[in-house]
C-alpha cells in the first residue's frame, strides 16, 4: 500500500491523500521525500490549477511518526547533520504548498499535529470537521513550539496575541475556535468533506488562471513585505494582467452580460 495517493478527479484538481490510516497518517522520513516529489510535479503541471490535501481515515496527519523517529534515536545511528537535513526536508513540505501556483485547500478531516499543523496551515484555505484539531505539544516535551514554519504561519493567520497564546501553552485548537478566529473556512460533516472542497475548488477556478495563481503569490509575499514594497508588487502585478488575453475576455463578459470562458493566457 503506497503511504500517498494521487487522485485527480478533474483535469484542474488533483486530490492527494496522506496514507496512513493506522498511524493517523503519521509521517515517515521515506513519506516526506516522496509528498516533496509529488509536490514538484504537481507544481510543474500547467493543467492543475487546485490541490486539495487530505488525510485517510480519521486523521489529517499526526506529524512525525514517533516510533520511526525513536527507534533512530535507540540505534545512536542518527547524526546531527543528518537529522538537521531531514528537519530541512520537513520544512520544506509547507514551503512548496505555499510556493506552487496552485491553489492549496486542506481538508481537515481529523488531527492535525506538530508538522501535520504545519502542512494545513501552509496551504491557502482549510475546511474542517467537527472533530478535527490542531496541536503543537513540542513546548510540553521540552522543545520548542517552532516546527515546519508554524512560529511563522500561526500569528499571521490568526494574530500574535492568539498565538502567542496556543504556542506557550500547547494546547489544541479545536474546530470550532479554528473557525471562530478565522483559521478554519467551515466546519463540515466528514461524509461531505471532499465534496464541499471540491465544489469550493470549483468556485475559485472559475476565475482566471493568471489572477489566481498570482493572487496567491501576492498574498503571501505581501504577508512579508512593508506596504510600500506589497504596493509595488501590487502594481506590477496588475498591469501584467491587464495584457492577458482573459483580461479582455473577462470584460467583453461582463459588458454582454455573459460568462467568461478563460484560455488561461
Amino acid at each position: 500500500m503506497t503511504d500517498i495517493l494521487v487522485d485527480r478527479p478533474e483535469e484542474a484538481i488533483a486530490v492527494v491523500t496522506l496514507n496512513r490510516p493506522e498511524r493517523l497518517n503519521a509521517l515517515t522520513r521515506e513519506m516526506v521525500a516522496e509528498l516533496n516529489g509529488i509536490l514538484d510535479g504537481i507544481a510543474a503541471d500547467v493543467s492543475c490549477r487546485a490541490m486539495i490535501l487530505i488525510g485517510a481515515g480519521r486523521g489529517f496527519c499526526s506529524g512525525q511518526d514517533l516510533n520511526a523517529s525513536n527507534a533512530r534515536n535507540q540505534s545512536g545511528d542518527t547524526s546531527v547533520v543528518e537529522k538537521l537535513h531531514w528537519q530541512c526536508q520537513f520544512a520544506g513540505m509547507g514551503g512548496r504548498l505555499r510556493a506552487m501556483p496552485q491553489i492549496v485547500i486542506a481538508a481537515v478531516n481529523g488531527p492535525a499535529v506538530g508538522a501535520g499543523m504545519a502542512l494545513a496551515l501552509s496551504s491557502d484555505v482549510r475546511f474542517v470537521v467537527p472533530n478535527a484539531r490542531f496541536l503543537v505539544a513540542a513546548v510540553r516535551i521540552g522543545l520548542s513550539a517552532g516546527e515546519s514554519g508554524v512560529s511563522y504561519l500561526l500569528p499571521r493567520l490568526i494574530g500574535a496575541s492568539r498565538a502567542f497564546d496556543i504556542l506557550l501553552t500547547g494546547r489544541e485548537i479545536g474546530a470550532e475556535e479554528a473557525e471562530r478566529i478565522g483559521l478554519a473556512k467551515a466546519i463540515v460533516e466528514p461524509d461531505a468533506l471532499l465534496g464541499e472542497v471540491l465544489t469550493y475548488a470549483r468556485t475559485v477556478l472559475a476565475n482566471s488562471p493568471f489572477s489566481i495563481a498570482h493572487t496567491k503569490r501576492l498574498m503571501w509575499e505581501n504577508l512579508d513585505q512593508g506596504y510600500g514594497q506589497a504596493i509595488e508588487l501590487e502594481n506590477r502585478t496588475q498591469i501584467l494582467a491587464t495584457t492577458t488575453r482573459d483580461y479582455g475576455e473577462a470584460v467583453a463578459a461582463f459588458i454582454s452580460k455573459r460568462p467568461p470562458q478563460f484560455e488561461g493566457r
